[in-house]
């Protein structure tokens, strides 16, 4: 009674002395995340501003196709820095939701009212959640604004390319005379601007150039020369080889035309970089340089393809089984149409730089898609191929007509004013065209690669072959491997080409490569590569660390602690599977992927696992209890049912037993759980072998024991402690039978012991003159009926030898009845 009136004091106490104090928590529990709060506050109203000044731009540069592109990318930012906004209030959140439902609701009307302490704590909550509320809808507001101008730019930039194909122009203006005067101005001026920017750069500047073209010149030569050192003769056609393989063809074709690009490429825009770094350029002399490169790369590179995959000069190692005039022709005209749509490109740079009159833009795409679809149609038009009676032949029907449409088009196009869609067909069809041929004939080198046995034909796989332990299978595998890294490189590297010539921007690849790389969201599942492959790669070094530990642990620990090899291979496996497993769980966190979802799915698979996988899960427990409980270990010689043999491997599923005619039996775990096993070797490998040995009824049966007893004795593998023992253990239907037993310290010799024992007891037997009887077997005759005598001479001869036999048979009798009276009778 005592202590229930002091708890009661106590508790009043404190009741009376609390509300200012709770009052104090609630307040801090209010302006806690004021800072979290004003933080956030400011930076979306940096975003609003930001917002507002993008939705202006793109007023502005409606026009400017690529300057839509970079607005959309830093509007993509923003909303993803406003919905960085809104997640920042999420543990915040969830501790007031915690509270308020530890609080639990307000006391309805009619009910006690509740704690003043407890009142004003849910009160400075429920403020504090509606403020962070209004936080998150802002941001919330701001993300779905943003986004609407994200889609207004896609609609805008679409319309500017619907624009560009069918706008028609007036051909009169930029057919008149006023054209060439116009065009004589925009030398002059474009020669001006040229001619002061060299003597600028020569003056000043000289030095800075050498250097900068020496080292792109450089890294050029260090890429080719590298190239051909590592490609060898995949680089270049070797002359002497009258018939080369298809392979060897498009090996020659695709690297012949990727390298040598790819080093003037390098040249090229390293040049161009060094230019910059040393402030050489002015900045419509760059626009023109990084024209003028991009056009020479693109004329480079279509004529190594067109040179690569005809080959005018060796007729053997031609792609296409056309002709050596028409090949020639073709390399010329494509080489021209390369060149007519990349000065096309170069002009249009300088127009629009220069502020060129719009009639000499129409006349000079107007005679370039002229031009090019003349040039198609001529192509068309080639025969190419002879046939047996010496008559030309021209192109396959579906590819003639083909280029004779496209041919055409581009000219109708260009006549009715369509300059534009004319221009952009044509410039598809060599670029475009181009990367498509090149990325063909890397997918065909791929693909035959990839084929078995072609890898190790090649000179790469000729030198592994020579140089390494690689066998084929493994020449084989690694063939495999190239293959598919040159499909991924071909992927990589031409299909952001294609897209940039169909008119996206390199802003829309980057926009892409960022979203595959940073998650794609398909419903409530994010998939992101760069997640994936961050998973991958840490559970591949968990993996080989595990293995590595699994060695280090049983060859220096383990064997330096002189431990059982079953306990060590038991301990071996154990730390595999939890490394493994612990690798498995590792990566797929770091690959972004929630286990509990995981957990999720495997609940709701354990009913199928309960019914269909039932037979699996017993496997893998009784591995378990295998690994735990060391029954047998590797090295034991076991007795499973009808099979026998040494334990090779113990694993979760199954072991493996090897049995002495060298087949590998696999044996589920539950099995060797659920029947009995027989171990010869549990503990040791002591153990006694039996040997059987039968004498005639007749024998000396002391003298029989004691010459077995002594031949067991003697016999080196035979154990003294415990003795050897020769048991009388029957009288046989045909023998008296003894048992020879001895104990053997390894028992896995005893097919050794048995087989120089029974040599050595026949060796005795035979100088002691002790039979060992045999079973006799009974002998069936056949009668058949005689048939009807023909020859007397014959019958006479049969019945003589008939009587011989007959008397042999007699003699052998009395032999055998003579040396039994001879021996020694049996005991009673």
């Amino acid at each position: 009674m005592l202590f229930r009136l002091l708890r009661l004091i106590l508790i009043l106490t404190l009741v009376v002395s609390a509300p200012p104090s709770f009052d104090a928590v609630a307040q801090g529990l209010g302006q806690a995340p004021a800072g979290l709060v004003a933080d956030q506050q400011k930076i979306l109203q940096s975003l609003t501003t930001k917002t507002d000044n993008f939705e202006k731009q793109i007023q502005q540069d409606a026009e400017d196709d690529g300057s839509l592109v970079d607005i959309r990318l830093q509007l993509e930012e923003l909303s993803h820095q406003s919905l960085n906004s809104a997640l920042a209030f999420r543990t915040r959140l969830g501790e007031i939701n915690s509270r308020l439902e530890q609080l639990g609701a307000a006391p309805a009307a009619g009910q006690p009212p509740e704690p003043d302490i407890v009142s004003g704590e849910r009160q400075a909550l429920v403020s504090e959640k509606a403020e962070i509320n209004s936080v998150i809808a802002v941001a919330q507001t701001l993300s779905i604004r943003i986004s609407g101008l994200i889609d207004k730019i896609g609609n805008m930039r679409s319309e500017l390319f619907r624009n560009l194909l069918t706008k028609r122009y007036v051909l009169s203006d930029a057919l008149s005379p006023q054209v060439f005067s116009d065009a004589r101005d925009e030398f002059g001026n474009f020669y001006k601007a040229v001619s002061s920017w060299l003597s600028f750069a020569f003056k000043f500047k000289f030095q800075a150039i050498l250097a900068a073209t020496f080292v792109a010149l450089g890294l050029a030569l260090v890429l080719l020369v590298g190239g051909r050192r590592l490609f060898g003769r995949v680089f270049e056609a070797d002359p002497t080889n009258e018939d080369p393989s298809y392979l060897s063809r498009l090996s020659v074709a695709f690297w012949s035309t990727l390298l040598p690009t790819l080093a003037v490429g390098a040249f090229l825009g390293s040049t161009i970089f060094f230019f910059n770094y040393y402030n050489v350029l002015r900045g419509d002399i760059g626009l023109f340089l990084n024209a003028l490169a991009a056009v020479i790369g693109v004329v480079f590179c279509v004529n190594r393809l067109t040179n690569a995959a005809l080959s005018p000069r060796l007729p053997n190692w031609r792609l296409i089984p056309v002709e050596t005039g028409p090949a020639r022709w073709l390399v010329r005209l494509t080489t021209a149409m390369a060149v007519v749509i990349g000065f096309n490109y170069f002009l249009s740079i300088v127009n629009d730089k220069m502020g060129s009159p719009l009639s000499l833009t129409i006349a000079r795409s107007f005679g370039a898609t002229i031009i090019v679809g003349v040039i198609l149609i001529l192509m068309a038009m080639l025969r190419p191929f002879k046939a047996r009676d010496g008559s030309w032949r021209p192109w396959p029907a579906w590819l003639r007509y083909t280029s004779l449409a496209l041919g055409l088009f581009t000219i109708v196009a260009a006549l009715l004013g369509y300059i534009g869609l004319g221009l952009f067909v044509s410039s598809q069809v060599v670029v475009t065209g181009t990367v498509l041929i090149t990325a063909y004939i890397g997918f065909l080198s791929a693909r035959a690669i990839g084929e078995e046995g072609a890898f190790a034909n090649t000179s790469v796989g000729r030198w592994l072959s020579a140089n390494s332990s690689y066998e084929d299978t493994a020449l084989d595998q690694l063939g495999l491997v190239v293959s598919v890294a040159i499909n991924v490189m071909i992927v990589l590297v031409f299909l952001p080409l294609i897209l940039l010539m169909w008119g996206f921007q390199p802003g829309d690849i980057e926009a892409w490569a960022y979203k595959l790389a940073t998650g794609i969201n398909i419903g409530s599942v994010t998939i992101s590569v760069t997640g994936i492959l961050s998973g991958i790669v840490v559970f591949v070094i968990g993996y080989f660390l595990t293995r590595w530990f699994q060695g280090w642990l049983d060859g220096s620990v383990m064997a330096r602690g002189k431990v059982d090899t079953g306990v060590r291979n038991s301990i071996r496996l154990a730390v595999g599977y939890a490394g493994v497993a612990l690798a498995a769980l590792v990566g797929i966190s770091a690959a972004g992927i929630d286990l509990s979802s995981l957990a999720l799915v495997a609940g709701a698979l354990s009913l199928g696992i309960g019914f269909g996988l039932q037979n699996v899960v017993s496997n893998f427990v009784s591995g378990l209890i295998l690994l735990a409980e060391r029954p047998f270990k590797v090295g034991d010689w076991i007795v499973a049912g009808d099979v026998s043999g040494t334990v090779k491997k113990i694993s979760v599923r199954a072991t493996e037993i090897e049995t002495f005619q060298r087949q590998s039996v696999i044996l589920p775990n539950s099995n060797l759980i659920n029947n009995a096993v027989g171990n010869w070797t549990h503990r040791n490998k002591l153990g006694r072998v039996d040997i059987k040995v039968g004498v005639a009824y007749g024998s000396d049966v002391k003298q029989v024991h004691a010459i077995l007893l002594e031949i067991a004795r003697s016999h080196p593998l035979v154990l003294k402690n415990p003795e050897p023992f020769v048991l009388f253990s029957n009288f046989g239907t045909a023998a008296l039978e003894f048992e020879i037993r001895v104990f053997l310290a390894d028992v896995m010799n005893g097919n050794i012991a048995q087989n120089d024992i029974r040599f050595a007891v026949l060796e005795r037997f035979s100088g002691e003159h002790i039979e060992i009887p045999s079973t006799p077997r009974a002998v069936v005759e056949i009668h058949k009926p005689k048939a009807w005598p023909t020859d007397d001479d014959k019958i006479e001869a049969d019945f003589a030898e008939q009587e011989q036999v007959k008397a042999e048979a007699e003699a052998e009798k009395r032999r055998l009845a003579k040396s039994r009276k001879t021996k020694k009778p049996d005991p009673d």
